[in-house]
C-alpha cells in the first residue's frame, strides 16, 4: 500500500540545499573557546566571592578568638604575678618589700620589652648587604629624575 502523507512528512523533515555552507571549523572553535573562556572566568567569580564571604564570616571569629586569648593571658599573667607576690612576701617576711621586688621585676620585664621591640625595628629597616642598599638608592635617584622629569614636561 503507498502512502502519500508519509512521503510529504519524510520530504519535508530534509533540509533543502541552500548556497549558504554550514559554519566553518574555526568559527565553531572560537565560539567554543570564547564560551569555555566565560565560563571559567564565572566559576573564578563565584569562587572569590564564596572565598570573601569566608573571610568576611573569619574575621570576626578571628577577633572574637585574639580576644578570649588576651583575656587568659592577662588572666594567666595577673595568677602567676600574684602567686610570685605571695612565694617573695613568704621568703622576705614582708609584703612591703616582696610587693617592691616584684615591682622592680616588672620594670626590668618592660624596659627588656621595648628595648627588643626597638632593635627589631632597627633590623626591620636596615637592608641586608649593600648591594642591597646601593639598589635601593639607585631605585630612589631614578624615582626622583623620573619625577623631576615628568614634572618639567608638565609646566
Amino acid at each position: 500500500m503507498h502512502d502519500s502523507v508519509h512521503e510529504n512528512e519524510t520530504s519535508a523533515e530534509q533540509p533543502e540545499p541552500t548556497g549558504h555552507a554550514p559554519p566553518s571549523g574555526l568559527l565553531d572553535d572560537l565560539t567554543r573557546l570564547a564560551r569555555a573562556v566565560r565560563d571559567l572566568f564565572g566559576a573564578q567569580l563565584h569562587l572569590l566571592a564564596a572565598e570573601l564571604g569566608l573571610a568576611r564570616s573569619a574575621v570576626s571569629w578571628l577577633l572574637a578568638a585574639g580576644l578570649a586569648a588576651t583575656i587568659a593571658g592577662v588572666g594567666l599573667g595577673l595568677t602567676l604575678l600574684g602567686l610570685i607576690g605571695l612565694l617573695l612576701a613568704k621568703w622576705l617576711s614582708s609584703w612591703i618589700l616582696a610587693f617592691a621586688v616584684l615591682a622592680v621585676l616588672e620594670v626590668v620585664w618592660l624596659v627588656g620589652a621595648v628595648v627588643l621591640f626597638r632593635r627589631c625595628m632597627h633590623w626591620m629597616s636596615l637592608p641586608g648587604t649593600r648591594q642591597e642598599w646601593r639598589a635601593i638608592m639607585r631605585d630612589t635617584l631614578h624615582r626622583a629624575e623620573r619625577d623631576i622629569g615628568t614634572d618639567e614636561g608638565e609646566v
